[in-house]
């Protein structure tokens, strides 16, 4: 049960990582703000870099990793998506109230 929440919770913090930070992947900073294209990257190299994490602890829990088809693939890209929406939010639709 631990395993699960800390993988769920490296998986939160790696949806909302480009939203949150205003380096590049939390570590490289950034002579001008991140653009779009820069920002949609970096959720995908996150989204990368979560299944690795998921498949690591497969492998490390099971001792084996199965096959993975498109079930896996859509699966994690929904709860990333899911995961994601409140950084997101914050960085887009939330206003200071002055």
């Amino acid at each position: 049960m631990v395993g699960l929440t800390a993988v769920l919770a490296v998986l939160f913090v790696l949806a909302n990582l480009p939203f949150m930070s205003l380096r590049f992947l939390g570590v490289v900073a950034l002579a001008s703000p991140k653009s779009g294209r820069l920002m949609a990257l970096e959720v995908v190299l996150c989204l990368a870099l979560a299944m690795a994490c998921l498949l690591f602890v497969e492998r490390l829990v099971e001792g084996v990793s199965y096959g993975q088809g498109w079930e896996f693939q859509v699966v994690l890209l929904c709860l990333f998506v899911v995961a994601g929406f409140p950084g997101f939010v914050c960085r887009f639709f939330w206003k200071e109230s002055v």
